[in-house]
């Protein structure tokens, strides 16, 4: 026990430059579990932004992709294209070539100064690539709840004299988010298993500061055996998606809080097995 204790003092917060260097020697199961844990923080950190920075990119999007202007609809009826039809890895590989050959010393940009050094990092750089990939993902889910809105959802809300923004804010929006959350509930769970692939792709891990996929790899080929370390880390995702599963089922059944309980429907994981 105080070898654990000992073992997430020094290497709990290994994965953000905190606490002691990696041991050069064998590393016990402690160790494995600690260092792995650690990098969890970086999955957590790029998807619960990703999520909280798309879900308003595909918002907007949604709703341009429904627009009946063409200057609206074709543009993001092209994003949602691209960023769908690509796969994340390429997508990954080409921001970064397309960072780095951006100059070091900054750009001009409407006569202001702009570094572009930060844009290598992963904390920023896969970051936005994870945001417009999700955004084009939920942006098709919303799209299609927006279309299959009940129209007698919209008939009651003429009757009430609603129309415009309050119309959209008080029946449209709500009926649409009820329809789309179990699908975009997979969205989020399929993200942040999405996050593993940062540091395998263009963007390097600094520093042995990496993720708990990037950790697991490590403990991999520092030990000769791959049975204990992606276990651990397979161990670890299945909790972190079962959490998800639990707020994403707090959310869904406050959105359905008014329906009957038999109508409201339990959110299930159907997972994205070909995408």
């Amino acid at each position: 026990m105080n070898e654990c204790l000992q073992a997430i003092a020094d290497l709990g917060l290994r994965s953000i430059g905190i606490g002691e260097a990696l041991p050069r020697t064998g590393l016990t199961l402690c160790q494995q579990m600690t260092l792995i844990a650690s990098g969890l923080i970086w999955n957590i950190y790029f998807g619960v932004l990703a999520l909280a920075i798309g879900f308003w990119l595909a918002t907007g999007l949604a709703l341009a992709k429904a627009s009946r202007n063409p200057a609206l609809r074709r543009p993001a009826e092209a994003f949602i294209f691209v960023f769908r039809g690509s796969p994340l890895f390429i997508q990954f590989f080409i921001a970064y070539q397309a960072f780095v050959l951006l100059p070091r010393e900054g750009i001009e940009l409407f006569g202001l100064h702009m570094e572009t050094s930060w844009l290598t990092r992963a904390w920023a750089g896969a970051l936005i690539v994870l945001v417009l990939n999700t955004s084009a993902y939920s942006a098709e889910i919303f799209h299609g709840a927006l279309r299959n809105v009940p129209k007698g959802d919209l008939e009651a809300a003429d009757a009430y004299g609603l129309s415009g923004w309050s119309r959209f804010r008080r029946v449209v929006w709500p009926t649409t988010l009820r329809l789309a959350w179990p699908a975009y509930t997979n969205e989020a769970i399929f993200l942040f298993h999405a996050t593993t692939l940062v540091f395998f792709s263009g963007f390097p891990a600094f520093r042995q500061q990496g993720d708990a996929l990037y950790y697991a790899s490590f403990i991999a080929d520092r030990t000769y055996n791959p049975f204990v370390a992606y276990p651990i880390a397979a161990v670890y995702f299945i909790l972190l998606t079962l959490c998800l599963i639990g707020i994403f089922g707090v959310v869904n059944r406050r959105l359905n809080r008014h329906l009957p309980g038999a109508s409201a429907k339990r959110l299930r994981f159907r997972p994205n097995y070909i995408r």
